[in-house]
Protein backbone atom coordinates (compact mmCIF):
# COMPACT_ATOMS: atom_id res chain seq x y z
CA UNK A 1 0.00 0.00 0.00
CA UNK A 2 1.46 3.37 -1.01
CA UNK A 3 0.12 6.72 0.17
CA UNK A 4 1.17 10.09 -1.21
CA UNK A 5 1.82 13.32 0.63
CA UNK A 6 -1.77 14.58 0.46
CA UNK A 7 -2.97 11.35 2.11
CA UNK A 8 -0.70 11.85 5.15
CA UNK A 9 -0.85 15.65 5.28
CA UNK A 10 -1.86 15.89 8.95
CA UNK A 11 -2.44 13.82 12.09
CA UNK A 12 -6.10 13.14 11.31
CA UNK A 13 -5.28 11.80 7.85
CA UNK A 14 -2.44 9.68 9.23
CA UNK A 15 -4.87 8.10 11.72
CA UNK A 16 -7.30 7.39 8.87
CA UNK A 17 -4.54 5.71 6.86
CA UNK A 18 -3.61 3.66 9.93
CA UNK A 19 -7.19 2.40 10.11
CA UNK A 20 -7.06 1.32 6.44
CA UNK A 21 -3.81 -0.54 7.06
CA UNK A 22 -5.20 -2.25 10.17
CA UNK A 23 -8.30 -3.32 8.24
CA UNK A 24 -6.12 -4.91 5.53
CA UNK A 25 -4.16 -6.83 8.14
CA UNK A 26 -7.33 -7.96 9.92
CA UNK A 27 -8.53 -9.34 6.57
CA UNK A 28 -5.54 -11.70 6.64
CA UNK A 29 -3.02 -9.79 4.53
CA UNK A 30 0.65 -9.17 5.17
CA UNK A 31 1.11 -5.45 4.54
CA UNK A 32 4.01 -3.20 3.63
CA UNK A 33 3.12 0.50 3.57
CA UNK A 34 5.12 3.08 1.62
CA UNK A 35 4.51 6.76 2.38
CA UNK A 36 5.67 10.10 1.03
CA UNK A 37 6.52 13.19 3.06
CA UNK A 38 3.57 14.99 4.66
CA UNK A 39 1.75 17.47 2.42
CA UNK A 40 4.08 20.15 1.04
CA UNK A 41 7.05 19.15 3.22
CA UNK A 42 9.36 18.44 0.27
CA UNK A 43 8.62 21.82 -1.34
CA UNK A 44 9.23 23.52 2.01
CA UNK A 45 12.60 21.77 2.39
CA UNK A 46 13.61 22.79 -1.14
CA UNK A 47 12.73 26.41 -0.34
CA UNK A 48 14.82 26.23 2.83
CA UNK A 49 17.79 24.93 0.88
CA UNK A 50 17.53 27.76 -1.64
CA UNK A 51 17.48 30.29 1.19
CA UNK A 52 20.94 29.17 2.32
CA UNK A 53 22.51 28.19 -1.03
CA UNK A 54 22.06 29.38 -4.61
CA UNK A 55 23.08 25.94 -5.89
CA UNK A 56 22.93 23.33 -3.11
CA UNK A 57 25.13 20.25 -3.62
CA UNK A 58 23.04 17.32 -4.84
CA UNK A 59 24.31 15.02 -2.08
CA UNK A 60 23.23 17.46 0.62
CA UNK A 61 19.84 17.93 -1.04
CA UNK A 62 19.31 14.18 -0.79
CA UNK A 63 20.33 14.24 2.86
CA UNK A 64 17.83 17.04 3.49
CA UNK A 65 14.87 15.79 1.46
CA UNK A 66 15.06 12.25 2.85
CA UNK A 67 14.09 13.61 6.27
CA UNK A 68 10.54 14.38 5.09
CA UNK A 69 9.60 10.71 4.74
CA UNK A 70 11.17 9.83 8.09
CA UNK A 71 8.61 12.04 9.82
CA UNK A 72 5.62 10.44 8.10
CA UNK A 73 6.75 6.82 8.53
CA UNK A 74 7.38 7.29 12.26
CA UNK A 75 3.99 8.94 12.81
CA UNK A 76 2.14 6.30 10.80
CA UNK A 77 3.91 3.47 12.66
CA UNK A 78 2.90 5.11 15.95
CA UNK A 79 -0.73 5.35 14.80
CA UNK A 80 -0.83 1.68 13.73
CA UNK A 81 0.76 0.58 17.02
CA UNK A 82 -1.87 2.60 18.87
CA UNK A 83 -4.55 0.38 17.30
CA UNK A 84 -2.98 -2.75 18.78
CA UNK A 85 -1.24 -3.95 15.61
CA UNK A 86 2.57 -4.00 15.92
CA UNK A 87 4.29 -1.78 13.35
CA UNK A 88 7.84 -0.72 12.55
CA UNK A 89 9.11 2.17 10.43
CA UNK A 90 12.14 1.73 8.17
CA UNK A 91 14.04 4.14 5.96
CA UNK A 92 15.03 3.22 2.41
CA UNK A 93 18.58 2.25 3.46
CA UNK A 94 17.29 0.24 6.41
CA UNK A 95 14.92 -1.75 4.22
CA UNK A 96 17.71 -2.58 1.75
CA UNK A 97 16.96 -0.38 -1.27
CA UNK A 98 20.24 -0.10 -3.19
CA UNK A 99 20.57 2.58 -5.86
CA UNK A 100 23.08 3.96 -8.33
CA UNK A 101 25.14 7.04 -7.46
CA UNK A 102 23.12 9.76 -9.24
CA UNK A 103 21.97 12.07 -6.46
CA UNK A 104 18.40 13.51 -6.64
CA UNK A 105 17.53 11.15 -9.54
CA UNK A 106 18.84 7.78 -8.37
CA UNK A 107 17.63 4.52 -9.88
CA UNK A 108 16.96 1.41 -7.83
CA UNK A 109 19.44 -1.37 -8.62
CA UNK A 110 18.10 -4.03 -6.26
CA UNK A 111 16.22 -4.61 -3.02
CA UNK A 112 17.58 -6.81 -0.24
CA UNK A 113 14.35 -8.24 1.13
CA UNK A 114 15.66 -10.11 4.20
CA UNK A 115 14.75 -7.37 6.70
CA UNK A 116 11.31 -6.98 5.17
CA UNK A 117 10.58 -10.70 5.41
CA UNK A 118 11.86 -10.89 9.00
CA UNK A 119 9.54 -8.10 10.12
CA UNK A 120 6.56 -9.52 8.21
CA UNK A 121 7.18 -12.95 9.74
CA UNK A 122 6.77 -11.29 13.13
CA UNK A 123 3.27 -10.20 12.00
CA UNK A 124 4.21 -6.53 11.91
CA UNK A 125 2.98 -3.81 9.59
CA UNK A 126 6.13 -2.53 7.90
CA UNK A 127 6.07 1.20 7.12
CA UNK A 128 8.76 2.21 4.62
CA UNK A 129 9.99 5.64 3.57
CA UNK A 130 9.36 6.15 -0.11
CA UNK A 131 11.56 8.15 -2.49
CA UNK A 132 14.90 7.09 -1.01
CA UNK A 133 17.64 4.49 -0.97
CA UNK A 134 21.35 4.07 -0.40
CA UNK A 135 24.25 3.94 -2.87
CA UNK A 136 27.46 1.92 -2.79
CA UNK A 137 29.21 4.72 -0.84
CA UNK A 138 26.58 4.30 1.90
CA UNK A 139 25.16 7.74 1.11
CA UNK A 140 21.42 8.44 1.13
CA UNK A 141 19.98 8.98 -2.36
CA UNK A 142 16.55 10.12 -3.52
CA UNK A 143 14.65 8.85 -6.55
CA UNK A 144 13.26 12.09 -7.97
CA UNK A 145 9.73 13.47 -7.91
CA UNK A 146 7.12 10.74 -7.52
CA UNK A 147 9.81 8.28 -6.43
CA UNK A 148 7.61 6.78 -3.72
CA UNK A 149 5.60 5.03 -6.46
CA UNK A 150 8.80 3.41 -7.66
CA UNK A 151 9.70 2.40 -4.10
CA UNK A 152 6.33 0.69 -3.70
CA UNK A 153 6.57 -1.23 -6.97
CA UNK A 154 10.17 -2.29 -6.21
CA UNK A 155 9.14 -3.66 -2.81
CA UNK A 156 6.11 -5.39 -4.34
CA UNK A 157 8.41 -7.03 -6.90
CA UNK A 158 10.95 -8.05 -4.25
CA UNK A 159 8.20 -9.68 -2.15
CA UNK A 160 6.20 -11.05 -5.10
CA UNK A 161 3.17 -9.26 -3.66
CA UNK A 162 -0.33 -10.01 -4.91
CA UNK A 163 -0.92 -6.36 -5.74
CA UNK A 164 0.65 -2.93 -5.31
CA UNK A 165 -2.05 -0.48 -4.27
CA UNK A 166 -1.23 3.16 -5.07
CA UNK A 167 -3.57 5.41 -3.10
CA UNK A 168 -4.04 8.94 -4.39
CA UNK A 169 -6.48 11.85 -4.27
CA UNK A 170 -8.38 10.63 -7.36
CA UNK A 171 -10.39 7.44 -7.87
CA UNK A 172 -8.09 5.99 -10.53
CA UNK A 173 -6.70 6.71 -13.98
CA UNK A 174 -8.94 8.91 -16.11
CA UNK A 175 -9.20 9.53 -19.85
CA UNK A 176 -7.93 13.06 -19.08
CA UNK A 177 -7.30 15.18 -16.00
CA UNK A 178 -10.83 15.52 -14.51
CA UNK A 179 -9.91 19.00 -13.25
CA UNK A 180 -9.50 20.05 -16.89
CA UNK A 181 -12.18 17.83 -18.46
CA UNK A 182 -15.03 17.34 -15.95
CA UNK A 183 -16.61 14.63 -18.12
CA UNK A 184 -13.41 12.54 -18.19
CA UNK A 185 -14.06 8.81 -17.74
CA UNK A 186 -12.42 6.57 -15.16
CA UNK A 187 -10.71 3.58 -16.76
CA UNK A 188 -11.32 0.22 -15.08
CA UNK A 189 -8.11 -1.16 -16.54
CA UNK A 190 -5.19 -0.12 -18.72
CA UNK A 191 -2.09 -1.87 -20.07
CA UNK A 192 1.45 -1.15 -18.96
CA UNK A 193 2.48 0.41 -22.28
CA UNK A 194 -0.43 2.84 -22.41
CA UNK A 195 0.00 3.76 -18.75
CA UNK A 196 3.72 4.30 -19.26
CA UNK A 197 3.04 6.69 -22.12
CA UNK A 198 0.37 8.58 -20.17
CA UNK A 199 2.63 8.85 -17.12
CA UNK A 200 5.58 10.00 -19.22
CA UNK A 201 3.46 12.57 -21.01
CA UNK A 202 2.16 14.40 -17.95
CA UNK A 203 -0.52 12.25 -16.31
CA UNK A 204 0.54 12.73 -12.70
CA UNK A 205 -1.25 9.77 -11.16
CA UNK A 206 1.79 7.44 -11.47
CA UNK A 207 5.52 7.99 -11.82
CA UNK A 208 6.76 6.65 -15.19
CA UNK A 209 9.62 4.62 -13.72
CA UNK A 210 7.20 2.83 -11.41
CA UNK A 211 5.14 1.68 -14.41
CA UNK A 212 8.29 0.63 -16.25
CA UNK A 213 9.36 -1.47 -13.27
CA UNK A 214 5.87 -2.94 -12.86
CA UNK A 215 5.93 -4.08 -16.48
CA UNK A 216 9.42 -5.55 -16.08
CA UNK A 217 8.45 -7.64 -13.04
CA UNK A 218 4.76 -8.21 -13.77
CA UNK A 219 3.55 -6.26 -10.72
CA UNK A 220 -0.18 -5.53 -10.79
CA UNK A 221 -0.84 -1.92 -9.78
CA UNK A 222 -4.21 -0.84 -8.41
CA UNK A 223 -4.61 2.94 -8.50
CA UNK A 224 -7.35 3.94 -6.07
CA UNK A 225 -8.59 6.72 -3.81
CA UNK A 226 -7.31 7.37 -0.30
CA UNK A 227 -10.72 8.68 0.68
CA UNK A 228 -13.11 5.85 -0.24
CA UNK A 229 -13.19 2.08 -0.83
CA UNK A 230 -14.20 2.23 -4.52
CA UNK A 231 -12.48 0.04 -7.07
CA UNK A 232 -9.92 2.07 -8.97
CA UNK A 233 -7.92 1.32 -12.12
CA UNK A 234 -5.86 -1.85 -12.56
CA UNK A 235 -2.61 -1.44 -14.48
CA UNK A 236 -1.51 -4.80 -15.85
CA UNK A 237 -0.81 -6.69 -19.06
CA UNK A 238 -3.88 -6.74 -21.30
CA UNK A 239 -4.82 -9.03 -24.18
CA UNK A 240 -5.30 -7.90 -27.77
CA UNK A 241 -9.05 -8.26 -27.37
CA UNK A 242 -8.99 -5.48 -24.79
CA UNK A 243 -7.25 -3.01 -27.14
CA UNK A 244 -10.37 -2.10 -29.11
CA UNK A 245 -10.43 1.57 -28.08
CA UNK A 246 -8.25 3.54 -30.49
CA UNK A 247 -7.39 6.30 -28.01
CA UNK A 248 -7.49 5.65 -24.25
CA UNK A 249 -6.57 9.05 -22.93
CA UNK A 250 -5.29 12.59 -23.37
CA UNK A 251 -2.34 13.83 -21.33
CA UNK A 252 -0.78 17.25 -20.96
CA UNK A 253 2.45 18.54 -19.46
CA UNK A 254 2.89 22.20 -18.58
CA UNK A 255 6.39 21.75 -17.15
CA UNK A 256 8.15 21.67 -20.50
CA UNK A 257 10.89 23.89 -21.91
CA UNK A 258 12.09 24.12 -25.50
CA UNK A 259 15.75 24.62 -26.43
CA UNK A 260 16.83 25.59 -29.96
CA UNK A 261 20.42 25.47 -31.21
CA UNK A 262 21.00 27.52 -34.36
CA UNK A 263 23.55 26.95 -37.12
CA UNK A 264 24.81 23.53 -36.06
CA UNK A 265 27.52 22.27 -38.45
CA UNK A 266 26.18 19.44 -40.61
CA UNK A 267 28.82 16.80 -39.93
CA UNK A 268 28.89 13.35 -38.32
CA UNK A 269 29.05 13.42 -34.53
CA UNK A 270 27.59 16.91 -33.99
CA UNK A 271 24.31 15.62 -32.59
CA UNK A 272 26.17 13.02 -30.52
CA UNK A 273 28.31 15.74 -28.95
CA UNK A 274 25.22 17.74 -27.99
CA UNK A 275 23.18 14.96 -26.46
CA UNK A 276 26.07 13.13 -24.80
CA UNK A 277 26.88 16.36 -22.93
CA UNK A 278 23.29 16.55 -21.69
CA UNK A 279 23.30 12.87 -20.72
CA UNK A 280 26.42 13.36 -18.59
CA UNK A 281 24.48 15.94 -16.57
CA UNK A 282 21.48 13.55 -16.24
CA UNK A 283 19.28 15.84 -18.36
CA UNK A 284 16.50 13.82 -19.98
CA UNK A 285 15.70 14.96 -23.53
CA UNK A 286 12.26 14.35 -24.98
CA UNK A 287 11.20 15.53 -28.44
CA UNK A 288 13.92 16.34 -30.99
CA UNK A 289 13.57 18.06 -34.37
CA UNK A 290 16.41 18.77 -36.83
CA UNK A 291 15.81 21.08 -39.76
CA UNK A 292 16.90 20.33 -43.32
CA UNK A 293 20.52 21.20 -44.06
CA UNK A 294 20.88 24.61 -45.69
CA UNK A 295 23.29 25.68 -48.40
CA UNK A 296 25.86 26.72 -45.78
CA UNK A 297 26.00 23.10 -44.53
CA UNK A 298 24.32 24.05 -41.27
CA UNK A 299 20.99 23.23 -39.67
CA UNK A 300 19.00 23.97 -36.52
CA UNK A 301 18.18 21.47 -33.78
CA UNK A 302 15.31 21.94 -31.32
CA UNK A 303 14.43 19.68 -28.41
CA UNK A 304 12.42 19.69 -25.21
CA UNK A 305 13.43 19.07 -21.60
CA UNK A 306 11.68 19.31 -18.26
CA UNK A 307 11.57 22.83 -16.84
CA UNK A 308 13.39 21.44 -13.81
CA UNK A 309 16.36 20.58 -16.06
CA UNK A 310 16.48 23.86 -17.98
CA UNK A 311 18.89 25.61 -15.59
CA UNK A 312 21.30 22.70 -16.00
CA UNK A 313 20.84 22.32 -19.77
CA UNK A 314 21.46 25.95 -20.83
CA UNK A 315 25.10 26.27 -19.62
CA UNK A 316 25.82 22.79 -21.01
CA UNK A 317 24.57 23.89 -24.43
CA UNK A 318 26.57 27.10 -24.28
CA UNK A 319 29.74 25.09 -23.59
CA UNK A 320 28.98 22.66 -26.40
CA UNK A 321 28.19 25.59 -28.67
CA UNK A 322 31.73 26.90 -28.31
CA UNK A 323 33.17 23.46 -29.07
CA UNK A 324 31.05 22.97 -32.20
CA UNK A 325 31.09 26.59 -33.33
CA UNK A 326 27.31 26.91 -33.45
CA UNK A 327 25.43 30.17 -33.79
CA UNK A 328 22.96 30.78 -30.95
CA UNK A 329 21.25 28.89 -28.13
CA UNK A 330 17.66 30.01 -27.48
CA UNK A 331 15.10 28.66 -25.06
CA UNK A 332 11.46 29.17 -24.19
CA UNK A 333 9.26 28.13 -21.27
CA UNK A 334 5.96 29.27 -22.77
CA UNK A 335 5.24 25.84 -24.26
CA UNK A 336 3.30 22.74 -23.26
CA UNK A 337 2.95 19.20 -24.53
CA UNK A 338 -0.41 17.60 -25.32
CA UNK A 339 -0.63 13.93 -26.25
CA UNK A 340 -3.08 11.23 -27.18
CA UNK A 341 -2.36 7.62 -26.17
CA UNK A 342 -3.96 4.37 -27.24
CA UNK A 343 -2.87 0.82 -28.05
CA UNK A 344 -5.45 0.78 -30.85
CA UNK A 345 -3.52 3.37 -32.87
CA UNK A 346 -1.27 0.66 -34.27
CA UNK A 347 -4.04 -0.76 -36.48
CA UNK A 348 -6.13 2.37 -37.08
CA UNK A 349 -4.86 4.83 -39.72
CA UNK A 350 -5.81 8.50 -39.59
CA UNK A 351 -5.52 9.01 -35.83
CA UNK A 352 -2.80 11.66 -36.11
CA UNK A 353 -4.75 13.47 -38.84
CA UNK A 354 -7.81 13.52 -36.59
CA UNK A 355 -5.73 15.00 -33.76
CA UNK A 356 -4.23 17.71 -35.97
CA UNK A 357 -7.67 18.55 -37.37
CA UNK A 358 -9.13 18.95 -33.86
CA UNK A 359 -6.31 21.34 -32.90
CA UNK A 360 -6.68 23.27 -36.16
CA UNK A 361 -10.40 23.82 -35.49
CA UNK A 362 -9.38 25.55 -32.26
CA UNK A 363 -6.79 27.62 -34.17
CA UNK A 364 -3.96 25.99 -32.17
CA UNK A 365 -0.59 26.00 -33.93
CA UNK A 366 1.68 22.95 -33.60
CA UNK A 367 5.38 23.67 -33.05
CA UNK A 368 6.79 20.12 -32.75
CA UNK A 369 5.41 16.62 -33.30
CA UNK A 370 6.56 13.27 -31.92
CA UNK A 371 4.97 9.87 -32.52
CA UNK A 372 5.27 6.24 -31.48
CA UNK A 373 3.11 3.20 -32.16
CA UNK A 374 0.70 4.15 -29.39
CA UNK A 375 1.04 7.92 -28.94
CA UNK A 376 1.13 11.26 -30.75
CA UNK A 377 2.52 14.31 -28.93
CA UNK A 378 2.49 17.97 -29.96
CA UNK A 379 4.28 21.00 -28.55
CA UNK A 380 2.00 24.04 -28.51
CA UNK A 381 1.73 27.36 -26.68
CA UNK A 382 1.26 26.83 -22.96
CA UNK A 383 -1.78 29.10 -22.68
CA UNK A 384 -3.59 26.91 -25.25
CA UNK A 385 -2.88 23.58 -23.56
CA UNK A 386 -6.09 23.16 -21.56
CA UNK A 387 -8.22 24.17 -24.53
CA UNK A 388 -6.35 21.57 -26.59
CA UNK A 389 -6.97 18.81 -24.03
CA UNK A 390 -10.70 19.50 -23.99
CA UNK A 391 -10.86 19.60 -27.80
CA UNK A 392 -9.01 16.29 -28.18
CA UNK A 393 -11.08 14.56 -25.49
CA UNK A 394 -14.23 15.59 -27.34
CA UNK A 395 -12.87 14.73 -30.81
CA UNK A 396 -12.16 11.13 -29.79
CA UNK A 397 -15.38 10.80 -27.72
CA UNK A 398 -13.43 9.66 -24.68
CA UNK A 399 -16.30 10.43 -22.31
CA UNK A 400 -18.19 7.43 -23.73
CA UNK A 401 -17.84 3.88 -22.34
Amino acid sequence: MKFGGSSVADAVKIKNIAQRVVKKIQEGNEVVVVVSAMGDTTDHLIDLARQVSAKPPAREMDMLLATGEQVSIALLAMAINESGIPAISLTGPQVGINTDTVHTKAKILNVQNQRLKEELNQRKAVVVAGFQGCNEANDITTLGRGGSDTTAVALAAALEADVCEIYTDVDGVYSADPRVVPEARKLSGIGYDEMLELASLGALVLQPRSVEMAKQFGVVIHVRSSFNDNEGTYVQEVSGVEKERVVSGVAHDLKVARISIMDVPDRPGAAATIFEALAREAVNVDMIIQSTTRGDNKNDISFTVSQDDLATAIPVMERVGKILGIGQVAFGEDVAKVSIVGAGMITNPGVAAMMFSALAKENINIQMISTSEIKVSCIIKRDEALKAVRALHEAFSLEQD
